[in-house]
C-alpha cells in the first residue's frame, strides 16, 4: 500500500467528528492491507511508529528544508525501513547519519505525506484514530463483534499484534482472549468525578479508596517468578526487586495483583511525585531508597481468572492473597457524607485524593471505564499566557500550546509550563486571532506575545522541574477560561503559587 492512501485516511478521520464514519473509513483501509503491511499500517493509524521513539526530535524533524515530491510513490514498507534504520542508528555520526536518512524519506514525500511523517515521528498526528476506534474498525473489517478484538487486546496488551495477526489470519486468531501470566494486561481507569459524596450517590454503596500518587503497577507471580510492569507495559522487574521480594511473601502461588509503588516517609505519608519517581529503580544496597508497594485489585488466583468477576469479588480475592499491610485503605459505603470525610481525611494524610469504585463492575481493562471514578482537589491560577506554539493535526493552522506564567512582582513572568487541554474550536480560533495581533517575537514553531493575556489554570499541583526557573511546574495543567476581566499586572504571583508546595 501506499503511503498516500494512509494519509489520505488519516485526513479523512481528522475531519469526521462521526465515530462511525471514522471506523467506515479505517476498515476500508484496512481491508485493502497485505499481511506484512498489517502491523505497520496499524501502527500509523494509531499515530505511532511500530518501532516506537525514534531518537529524532522536533529542531531534527523540522530543522531540514527538503523539497517535496510532486507526485506520490512511497510504499509504505519503505517507509517502515528507513524508520527502522532511523531505530538503530547510534554511536559516532548518529546525528548525521539520522538526518540522512530522515532528508532521503522527506524527499520523496509529498507535502501531505511530509506532514504526516513529521506528526508520526514526533508522535503528534493527533487524528482521531485513537485505539478504540481502531479496535472498532478492526473488528469490522474482519466481520466480528468490536468487543472481541477489545477483549484481546486488553488481555494481550498490544493492539497492534492483535490486529496483524486477525487481519492476516481471520477472526480465529483472536482466541478465547483468556489471562495469560507474565502478559501484562491493560490497566483499568477512572473517570473524574466533581466530589467523593457525588460519586457515591451516583454509584449507590460503593468502595472508596485512597488515591496514591505514585507508580502504576501490575504484578505477576507464578511459584518463585515475579514479573513487575507499568502501567505501560513496560517490564520493570529488575529495577523493583523491593516489590519482588514482597510479592514472594504473599500466601498464593499464582497471582496478577493491580497497585501503585512509591515513597513513604517517616512519619507513614507518602512523598510527592517527583520524589517516588527519583527512587524509581533505585538500588537498596548502595543507598537507594526502598519504596513501599500497595495493591487495590486483583485479576487472577491461583488459577482463576477473575477479570470479569465484579469488584467485590476481586476484593474478597485481594484480601486472602494479600496483607493488610499492603492493601491501599479504603471504606465501604453508601453515605456521601462518610465519603467526603474519607476524601478530606485522605487529602490531609497527603495522599491524591480518592477512587470511588462499583463494587458490581468487572475490570474493564484498557478502557477509562464507568465504574471506577476519581477525585482530587483543584487548584486554580489565574496566569499570562507568555507564548504560543503552531498546531499540529486536527489543531493545524492554530495557535495551541500554551506558555504559562505567573508574575515575578516586578514587572516580569515567570514560566511554570505549558498546555493545550481544555482548548475547544471556537477558543483555539479566537486565541490565535488575538495571539497574533499581539505577537512580540517568533522562535521557530513559538510564538511569544506580549504580556496581556489571562486565563485561568486549573492544576492538580506542583512538581519540581529542572526547566524552569522556579524549579517548579504545573502538574495536569489545564485551560478553565478566559479572564478578560483581568490585566496581567493581576495575575497571580509566583509566591502566590509557591504557597501551594505548602498545601
Amino acid at each position: 500500500m501506499l503511503l498516500i492512501d494512509l494519509v489520505s485516511v488519516s485526513q479523512s478521520v481528522s475531519s469526521t467528528r462521526s465515530r462511525s464514519k471514522k471506523i467506515e473509513l479505517l476498515a476500508d483501509t484496512l481491508r485493502r492491507l497485505v499481511p506484512v503491511e498489517a502491523p505497520v499500517a496499524v501502527s500509523y493509524l494509531t499515530g505511532k511508529p511500530r518501532q516506537g521513539r525514534l531518537g529524532a526530535g522536533w529542531a531534527t524533524v523540522y530543522g531540514m528544508e527538503c523539497a517535496p515530491a510532486a507526485e506520490p510513490g512511497l510504499e509504505i514498507l519503505e517507509v517502515d525501513s528507513v524508520l527502522e534504520g532511523l531505530s538503530i542508528t547510534s554511536g559516532a555520526g548518529s546525528k548525521q547519519r539520522r538526518e540522512e536518512l530522515l532528508c532521503g524519506l522527506l524527499a520523496r514525500a509529498t507535502k501531505a505525506e511530509q506532514d504526516f511523517l513529521r506528526g508520526l515521528i514526533l508522535r503528534n498526528l493527533r487524528q482521531g484514530a485513537l485505539e478504540g476506534v481502531m479496535a472498532d474498525a478492526v473488528a469490522a473489517a474482519v466481520g466480528v463483534g468490536p468487543d472481541r478484538v477489545r477483549r484481546a487486546a486488553m488481555l494481550q496488551g498490544d493492539l497492534v499484534a492483535v490486529a496483524s495477526r486477525a487481519l492476516a489470519e481471520g477472526p480465529d486468531s483472536l482466541g478465547l482472549s483468556r489471562i495469560n501470566l507474565f502478559t501484562p494486561v491493560q490497566p483499568m481507569l477512572a473517570k473524574t468525578a466533581t466530589s467523593a459524596g457525588e460519586a457515591v450517590t451516583a454509584l449507590g454503596e460503593a468502595l472508596v479508596e485512597r488515591k496514591l500518587d505514585g507508580a502504576r503497577i501490575q504484578v505477576h507471580r507464578e511459584g518463585d517468578r515475579v514479573a513487575v510492569f507499568t502501567r505501560n507495559l513496560r517490564d520493570v522487574t529488575e529495577g523493583l526487586p523491593e516489590v519482588v521480594a514482597t510479592v514472594l511473601g504473599f500466601p498464593a502461588n499464582a497471582l496478577i495483583l493491580d497497585g501503585e509503588v512509591l515513597l513513604i516517609g517517616p512519619t507513614g505519608s507518602p512523598q510527592q511525585f517527583q520524589d517516588s519517581m527519583s527512587s524509581f529503580g533505585s538500588d537498596q544496597s548502595e543507598g537507594g531508597v526502598a519504596l513501599s508497594s500497595f495493591f487495590f485489585d486483583c485479576l487472577h488466583l491461583d488459577g482463576s481468572d477473575l477479570i470479569d468477576a465484579p469488584l467485590r469479588e476481586r476484593r474478597l480475592a485481594l484480601a486472602s492473597a494479600v496483607p493488610t499491610a499492603s492493601l491501599v485503605e479504603s471504606l465501604t459505603t453508601d453515605d456521601p457524607t462518610l465519603a467526603e470525610r474519607f476524601f478530606d481525611d485522605a487529602v490531609a494524610a497527603g495522599f491524591e485524593g480518592v477512587v470511588v469504585k462499583d463494587p458490581r463492575q468487572p475490570y474493564e481493562a484498557g478502557r477509562r471505564g464507568s465504574g471506577w471514578l476519581k477525585v482530587k482537589p483543584t487548584h486554580t491560577l489565574d496566569l499570562v499566557i507568555l507564548a504560543a506554539e503552531w498546531g499540529s493535526g486536527r489543531r493545524q493552522g492554530w495557535l495551541s500550546n500554551l506558555h504559562l506564567g505567573a508574575s515575578d512582582g516586578r514587572g516580569g513572568y515567570v514560566m511554570l509550563g505549558k498546555t493545550f487541554k481544555g482548548l475547544t474550536d471556537q477558543m483555539l480560533e479566537w486565541q490565535t486571532a488575538r495571539f497574533l495581533a499581539i505577537e512580540d517575537h517568533r522562535e521557530g514553531h513559538v510564538v511569544h506575545l506580549k504580556p496581556e493575556v489571562v486565563y485561568e489554570i486549573a492544576f492538580d499541583g506542583l512538581q519540581r522541574s529542572t526547566r524552569y526557573p522556579e524549579g517548579v511546574a504545573l502538574r495536569f495543567a489545564r485551560v478553565k477560561r478566559l479572564r478578560d476581566d483581568k490585566s496581567a499586572e493581576e495575575a497571580d504571583t509566583i509566591d502566590t503559587v509557591l504557597g501551594f508546595l505548602t498545601k
